[in-house]
Formats: C-alpha cells, structure tokens, sequence
C-alpha cells in the first residue's frame, strides 16, 4: 500500500515538473525536449523511452509557441529557411543513429550544462539592432545542430537561440519565434528517423503530451505576450543541474 502511494506520488510529482518544463521554455520559443530529458533522467525512465518521447512533445509545445511568436508578427522566413534547409535532413540521418545508452546519457549531460547557462541569461541576450545574415555560416550552423537533435532526441532550438543572438541577427522574440519553428520541423524528422527502427514512447505519452500541451500553451502566450517567469528559470536550472550530474556520474 505504501510502495502504491510513493508511485503516485512520484507520478504526480514528474507531471507537475513536466508542467512548470513546458510552460518555461514555450515562454520562450522552445519546446523543451531538453528539459524532459532531465526530468526522466532524475526519475529514471527506461533510457529506450526518452528520446522518442521528448521529440514527441516538442513537436506539441513548440507548433503553439511558434504560433503564437508568429501571430505577435516576429517570424522570419528570410533567416529561418537556411537553418532549416540544412538541419531537417541531418536530424533525420541522427534520428536514425542509437547510440549506448551510458553514452547517451553522458552527451545528454554535458549538453544541459550549456541548456543551464541559457536559462540562467548567461549567454544570448539581446544584441539590438539585428544585423546582416551570413547564409553560409547559418546553414552551416542548421547542419550541424540538425545531426546533433536528431542523435539525443532535442530540436536545437535551444542552442540555436543563443547563436541568433550573439551573431546579432534577429532580436529576442525574432529569435523565439525562428527556434519554435526550428525545433517543431527538427523532431519531427528526428522522431521519422528514429520510427525506422521503431520508435519506443513512454506507456503514459498521451498523458505526458496533454500535460505538457498544456504548459506549452501558456508558457506561449505569456511568453509572447509578457516577459518570463525569472524565478521559474532559476528553479529549473537547478533542476536541470541536478539532472546533468546524475547523468554524467551516476
């Protein structure tokens, strides 16, 4: 009876985070597959699961932040066509690709170090007024990030952004607005990938996307609309941290 409740409870637990994870990064243009990758890493998920299941939900949250990024009028097709020209073929080839899973775990963990410094606004702020595109190099950059998604199962947008920004293209909710589409058009050809072999979803994945469906879609609009939530950042970046070591270490 008691090891019954302690499994509610944790259940209940995963799927308020999941909540308060969707709701975050949507605020700011991303679908946060990297934040449900730590969530299922700190409550142990069958690492067979993950990544199908993160890029499930990305596709989700991030087609209503970019909606909502593109309703507000910050989408721009000029700088996100060659980042994407590039990424969706090669986050197919990385969807494709399974990796160890101590492997895995360990490129997880040092990916959502740099995801923290993001969250914390060490790196990517606002540069001002947006300056010429390098097509070259942004394809470049799409090609690369796009392998990289597929192999551990994010959409990019969260090293993207941080890219945009510090090369001064595109301002804060520009960039928001390219990354939500980046990411939705990367899972999607991660996850076409990953289905070659058969995909493997959480048993629970209906109920993980209605959650994180819903966290998406306010996170979105206040992102949008209003500016983030900056002590739920933090909070997740502890969150975040924690995951990271126990990924790394144990």
């Amino acid at each position: 009876m008691f090891s019954l409740f302690c499994m509610e409870l944790t259940t209940l637990l995963f799927l308020s985070l999941l909540l308060i994870v969707a709701m975050l990064y949507s605020s700011i243009g991303h679908g946060g597959a990297s934040g449900y990758l730590a969530l299922m890493g700190l409550f142990a998920i069958e690492t067979h699961y993950m990544k199908g299941s993160a890029l499930l939900l990305n596709i989700f949250v991030s087609i209503f932040a970019f909606y909502q990024y593109w309703r507000g009028g910050h989408f721009r097709w000029k700088l996100f066509l060659p980042f994407a020209l590039g990424s969706i073929p090669m986050a197919f080839l990385g969807g494709t690709i399974d990796l160890d899973p101590v492997v895995y775990k360990r490129i997880l963990g040092i990916c959502l170090l740099f995801v923290i410094f993001r969250l914390s606004g060490l790196v990517g702020g606002d540069m001002g007024k947006p300056r010429e595109i390098n097509y070259l190099l942004s394809a470049f950059i799409g090609l690369t990030l796009g392998f990289f998604s597929g192999l551990i199962g994010i959409g990019g947008g969260i090293i993207l952004s941080p890219i945009i920004l510090l090369l001064g293209w595109a301002n804060i909710k520009e960039t928001a607005a390219i990354s939500a589409l980046f990411i939705f058009v990367n899972s999607i050809a991660g996850l076409s990938g990953l289905a070659i072999d058969g995909a493997n979803l959480h048993p629970m994945i209906l109920v993980w996307v209605a959650i994180a469906f819903l966290g998406g879609s306010i996170g979105a609009y206040s992102g949008a609309k209003r500016m983030d939530n900056v002590t739920l950042k933090y909070v997740l970046s502890g969150v975040l941290f924690l995951a990271s070591i126990k990924l790394i270490f144990i």
